[in-house]
């Protein structure tokens, strides 16, 4: 007997899963000074507890850019990758908007 659609047929193979997990983030970029690295403010709106009404947070990440090709005010995809440095967990993936 022939079973189909079992969860064997799934790869198995530890990395790929894990690596589509990885969170992405968009955010600004707020500083290319660095060598191969930029700070990326992410922005989020949370809901207060008590009130109910929307507050914006924003989180600053240290983002891993090989090749120096983002920009203060640029619009960018990063995702969570290894730890690069003692500061550096995520690396740019794209670049969604160029700062005008």
């Amino acid at each position: 007997m022939e079973q189909t659609d079992s969860p064997t047929d799934a790869p198995t193979d530890p990395d790929t899963l894990d690596r589509n997990d990885r969170k992405e983030r968009i955010g600004v970029v707020e500083s290319a000074k660095m060598d191969k690295s930029i700070t990326v403010s992410v922005r989020r709106q949370m809901k207060h507890p008590m009130y109910g009404k929307y507050m914006e947070r924003s989180s600053t990440l240290m983002a891993h850019d090989e090749e120096d090709e983002a920009r203060e005010g640029d619009t960018v995809r990063i995702m969570e990758t290894r730890p690069i440095s003692k500061n550096k967990r995520w690396r740019l993936v794209e670049i969604i908007e160029r700062a005008k």
